[in-house]
């Protein structure tokens, strides 16, 4: 393999991949974003994806000056692809990429996407940016390809080396060149998808799946509360058959579960099919953050806990466990949902950066040691040190307080007497 590998964008995708090649070869590492640039540089990664040490033995060349991505015939694209406020994707971080990619392009390159889009996306929105950009041409100057991404931020077992890769190319002389370079590095393997927009769609579904999963969880969570029953009873006995899928409710945020399924349902809606399932999933985990706001305060009041001026402790403001990631995280929607009935709502999140919770949500984050005791204590997310720590966070909690546990992180023999404990 003696492809010049370059890396555009160094998020939570695409810095992994670079250090993972730059273990055997010099990666270009782009970035339009030069402060990250200069923290990479400086072996500090803020995202906590990279170790240090493979950070600082990684054989990369950060830079934000696309003239270099010139030096490579190899140029990854993993940059974000988000949705607008109406839900429907927005591809401008992806199709900015590709024009910076074809400002650079040269002759026999493969360019190989990894970002989530609908299926269709690469040959048709992204090459007609990289042709106009380049004047070149598609398929016989400079070819694609397209290999989903599966990292699971925060996950430091299932990582890119060790996930099965799924690769596609242009052609079937490019897949095979693609399916090497990945190969080079992926211990996991590789796995050839028939087309580009298989792999498109594989991607997609992945995180649908788990979608509409959650949303059944999510829709029996509520189920069972108005029956008075504990959801997580009723799954750990349904647990014991066999084939009982062992998904748990939840708060679906984050740049993937919450994001991707509205790819699929926007390409089908143009295609003059209405996603009925996909959508509805959607719906009800979007909705979780209004029954879980009022659920707290239905319990305040009948354990006759005031509610408006009252303070309560909420831990956890990322999208999902021990992952600084704040980027549409659902918490901060229970948060603004509670503000609203009058109370004072305290976070505390051992993972996010405070000047980013600042920025992004106007959050002011506390220490462990600012958080006050109080009659209500929701556990939104479960990063490990709260699960570590557990005693220190339980005794935050007035004797006759309420637990919110989201994500099941309380068992019932950490309640005292007087307390109650209100599972999602």
């Amino acid at each position: 393999m003696n492809r010049k590998i370059a890396v555009v964008g160094l998020g939570y995708v695409g810095l992994p991949v670079a250090v993972a090649f730059g273990k055997n070869q010099n990666v270009i590492g782009f970035d339009i974003n030069d402060y990250r640039i200069d923290e990479l540089k400086n072996g500090y990664d803020r995202t906590n994806e990279v170790e240090k040490e493979d950070l600082k033995n990684s054989s990369i060349h950060f830079t934000s000056d696309k003239c270099e991505l010139r030096k490579a015939d190899f140029i990854i694209v993993a940059v974000p692809t988000p949705i607008n406020k109406n839900n429907q994707p927005d591809l401008t971080p992806l199709l900015g990429a590709s024009k910076t990619v074809g400002s650079a392009l040269t002759k026999d390159t493969i360019v190989v996407y990894e970002s989530t889009v609908y299926p269709g996306a690469t040959e048709e929105d992204c090459v007609p940016v990289l042709e106009g950009a380049s004047g070149l041409k598609c398929g016989e100057d400079f070819f694609v390809g397209y290999s989903p991404e599966r990292i699971n931020p925060g996950d430091k077992k299932h990582t890119f080396e060790t996930i099965t890769k799924v690769v596609s190319g242009q052609t079937p002389e490019v897949l095979e060149i693609v399916a090497e370079v990945y190969g080079s590095v992926v211990k996991a393997g590789v796995y050839k998808a028939t087309s580009i927009k298989v792999a498109e769609a594989a991607k997609v579904i992945e995180n649908t799946q788990r979608d509409v999963n959650i949303a059944l969880m999510n829709e029996l969570s509520v189920i069972f509360d108005k029956v008075g029953i504990d959801t997580k009873d009723v799954l750990e006995a349904a647990g014991t058959k066999w084939n009982f899928l062992k998904f748990s409710p939840g708060l679906v945020g984050g740049h993937c579960i919450g994001v991707d399924p509205y790819y699929l349902t926007h390409k089908a809606e143009e295609l003059g099919h209405h996603p009925e399932v996909i959508l509805a999933g959607r719906r009800i985990n979007d909705n979780m953050t209004n029954h879980i706001s009022s659920s707290i305060i239905k319990e305040m009041l009948k354990k006759g806990i005031s509610v408006v001026g009252n303070t309560i402790n909420v831990l956890g403001l990322t999208f999902k466990e021990n992952c600084p990631d704040l980027r549409n995280t659902k918490v901060i929607d229970v948060i603004e949902e509670l503000k609203e009935f009058g109370l004072n709502v305290v976070v505390h999140d051992a993972e996010a950066d405070a000047v980013e919770a600042k920025k992004y949500y106007n959050i002011d984050l506390k220490k462990k040691s600012e958080l006050p005791n109080a009659d209500v204590v929701v556990y939104a997310v479960p990063h490990n040190e709260y699960k570590q720590n557990k005693k220190d966070y339980l005794k935050l909690l007035n004797d006759s307080g309420i637990i919110f546990d989201i994500k099941g992180m309380i068992d019932n023999k950490d309640v005292k007497e007087k307390q109650s404990i209100w599972r999602l």
